[in-house]
């Protein structure tokens, strides 16, 4: 797809990647929808973005309401004579924490944001999408590996990767491209500083949010169906489907730093549990 005079939506915009996505984009003279639960932080976006015009939807896609406010403004634009060519499914969080820890309600959120609404949100844009048009779903490397401390995060992303591929597939040869591109860490507000000093004590390399910003600029314009970012986080993701105990031992050797940090989440006390014993139950 050629970039210039389309018009692309962008979910989580005003967060560290999105804004990074939004002024690459913008560059390429595209015109933005820019989507994000604080309408200030989107006026300030917008403000700070070249071309245009860019039009703003202020929407909590994490809650119902939110979902169906995206849906009415959306309609809205459409009444406006603004037609639709691309939607970058940005938004998303995690939580880092040992997953017994964790209440249901923050569970069912995570997932929540980081697959089923994305899948909602194509479901929304797909029947009024120009066709040619293409669907980018902001994946993570946690959806090729399953990793401590995220669990739920590497289920929504990896359940994310294969909805893509699945989607991209049904839609082969009805003018729509559904593409999925896994980042590693990144460094954006996203990762709290307990997060950035584990990344920092375990040598996890971590990229600028304008760096992937540029890739999947790239991914649209070659309609590249996936790409996995850095390495060798992109050499584990492959090993890891061919094998796992290979990307469990090495894991496994990060396991005591993990653990400590996992303890310090929050402040909260570390669980009464028998490291050594878990350990081994963890990756029989």
């Amino acid at each position: 797809m050629q970039l210039a005079h389309k018009t692309i939506i962008l979910t989580g915009a005003s967060g560290g990647i999105g804004s990074a996505i939004a002024h690459q984009f913008a560059l390429q003279e595209v015109n933005l929808v820019l989507v994000g639960r604080s309408l200030a932080k989107l006026y300030a976006l917008q403000r700070d973005l070249p071309g245009g015009p860019h039009y703003l939807i202020e929407a909590d896609l994490a809650t119902t309401e939110g979902r169906r406010q995206f849906d009415t403004q959306l309609t809205e634009l459409k009444t406006q004579g603004v037609s639709i060519d691309g939607l970058i499914n940005n938004a998303g969080h995690y939580e880092f924490n040992w997953f017994e820890r964790r209440g249901l309600s923050d569970i069912e959120q995570e997932l929540q944001l980081n697959l089923i609404t994305p899948i909602e949100v194509c479901h929304m844009v797909l029947p009024n999408m120009n066709r040619p048009g293409i669907i980018l779903n902001v994946g993570s490397t946690f959806g090729s590996i399953g990793y401590p401390g995220y669990s739920c995060y590497c289920a929504a992303k990896s359940g994310l990767h294969r909805f893509s591929e699945a989607l991209d597939r049904e839609l082969s040869g009805l003018g729509v491209r559904v593409l999925y591109v896994a980042p590693r860490a990144t460094r954006t507000p996203l990762n709290q500083p307990l997060i950035v000093q584990m990344n920092a004590s375990l040598g996890n390399r971590e990229d600028a949010p304008e760096t992937v910003a540029e890739i999947i600029a790239q991914m649209f314009v070659s309609e590249t169906s996936s790409r996995w970012i850095g390495w060798p986080e992109k050499l584990f993701a492959k090993i890891n489907q061919l094998l796992p105990d290979v990307v469990s031992r090495q894991i496994r050797r990060q396991f005591p730093t993990l653990s400590l940090y996992m303890d310090e989440v929050g402040h909260k006390e570390p669980l009464h549990l028998n490291k050594s014993a878990h350990h081994k139950e963890l990756f029989r």
